[in-house]
């Protein structure tokens, strides 16, 4: 964080209103419109005809163009600051947002999804950046679970409230007023961040310093854990628990629009739980990995539980599932905690890297699995195929929590057979 000795002090009120709120109003936003495309889906497989792996890759765009920004973000965040780099990514993603309302075919709105994502990649990464600023880092767990729960906010604005806008805007109408908004964040941002952060820290080559990020043990040990498991979270929350509602469940739009709403709105609760969480188990001894370990074990379980496919558990399971998976953004607040100050930024971003590869992957491959099985007459795909892709997504998390769990005992007992041994004399 800043050197207290040369920095300029901000109250927690002005710390508040001038970085926090601008940058999470940003990661608001920007949430939204990562998920929109869930209740939306109807109206764009209408208008265009769209088949699961289509809408898949539509909606998975997003994800792989906020991959591809993640470095060069992390890049400018250090060099310009958060202010100036929020700017303009935001004015880059209010220009996407309009290319996706006047866009005509598949090709056209496949290119506008990607510069939103483009344009929306830096707005978490820069708020991590700008809290982790001016913040203390032992409050960061609770700031990033504040953070997190915005976004779910964000979220949960993405379902019912966009549904009912329907009522009276057709969704290019929307995509102009998501424009809009999305440019004056940018503007709200420029004008209320303090210019001032204090002296730069030192920082050496790109490439030495993302070898030193993924050298660092606890970057890897964090990333195997919980990064395939935030893939999902973000994969499947933003596209696929609303069509599972629609194809398995057989729920009316309405329903689902309810049902993704409280869903999403679970997030807000879920993640200012996990932040204190967190804390309360730090100041019992209990480590941040430990509490994420406890955590993921929860999520497959739900996910297990999709794959059991019981019908009078599905209205909670839509639930559970994004408010157990909020357990996943515990990976940023322990890389902010854990890596020197001089690579907390692109420690960060390369995360989210990896985070929104696997995302984008796993939200394009889970449609074109989906995909594998007949349409009925309605266009519904049948509930074998959600089943099958859950049991695949439980397979491919299983390895790094039974590998976390192995690594602890092994820990655990590597003391006790030191002090079995006896010293030789």
């Amino acid at each position: 964080m800043q050197d207290t000795a040369t920095a300029p002090r901000l109250s927690g009120v002005a710390v508040f209103f001038y970085v926090f709120l601008p940058f999470a109003l940003g990661h608001y936003l920007s949430s939204l419109l990562r998920n929109v495309n869930a209740v939306l889906a109807s109206h764009l497989v209408g208008a265009l005809a769209l088949t699961p792996g289509e809408l898949g890759l539509l909606t998975s765009a997003f994800f792989f163009a906020f991959a591809l920004v993640q470095l060069p973000v992390g890049i400018a965040l250090d060099r310009f600051g958060p202010r100036r780099v929020q700017l303009v990514m935001m004015l880059v993603g209010s220009v996407g947002a309009l290319l996706f309302a006047h866009g005509e075919s598949f090709g056209q709105l496949l290119l506008a999804r990607a510069v939103m994502g483009f344009g929306l990649g830096g707005c978490f990464m820069a708020a991590v950046k700008a809290v982790s600023t001016w913040i203390a880092p032992n409050r960061l767990p609770s700031v990033h679970g504040y953070l997190i729960a915005v976004g779910g906010l964000g979220a949960a604005s993405a379902t019912m409230p966009v549904r009912l806008a329907l009522d009276y805007l057709e969704w290019r109408g929307l995509f102009v007023v998501l424009a809009g908004l999305v440019a004056c964040c940018g503007l709200l941002v420029a004008l209320l961040y303090p210019r001032t952060e204090g002296p730069s820290p030192n920082r050496g080559p790109l490439g030495e310093a993302l070898r030193q990020v993924l050298r660092a043990p606890v970057f890897r040990t964090t990333a195997s854990l919980v990064l395939i498991p935030h893939a999902v979270f973000f994969g499947i929350q933003g596209l696929w628990i609303g069509r599972w509602l629609t194809d398995a469940a057989r729920f009316p739009d309405h329903a689902v629009a309810y049902l993704l709403y409280m869903g999403m709105a679970s997030v807000i609760f879920g993640a200012i739980a996990v932040g204190m969480i967190t804390e309360w188990a730090g100041r019992h001894g209990v480590a941040p990995l430990d509490v994420a370990a406890a955590g993921i074990t929860l999520f497959l379980l739900v996910q297990a539980a999709f794959v059991a496919g019981y019908q009078p558990s599905y209205q909670m399971l839509s639930v559970l599932f994004t408010l157990v998976g909020t357990i996943t953004g515990i990976e940023y607040a322990i890389i902010a905690q854990s890596m020197p100050r001089e690579l907390t930024a692109r420690a960060a971003t390369c995360l989210n890297l990896l985070i929104f590869i696997g995302a984008f992957v796993i939200q394009a491959g889970f449609g074109l699995l989906v995909g594998l099985w007949p349409l009925d007459a309605g266009g519904h795909a049948p509930a074998v195929a959600y089943q099958v892709g859950f049991a695949v997504l439980v397979l491919v998390q299983l390895p790094g929590l039974v590998g976390f769990v192995l690594r602890r005992r092994r820990q655990a007992g590597a003391p006790a057979v030191a002090e079995a041994v006896p010293a030789v004399s």
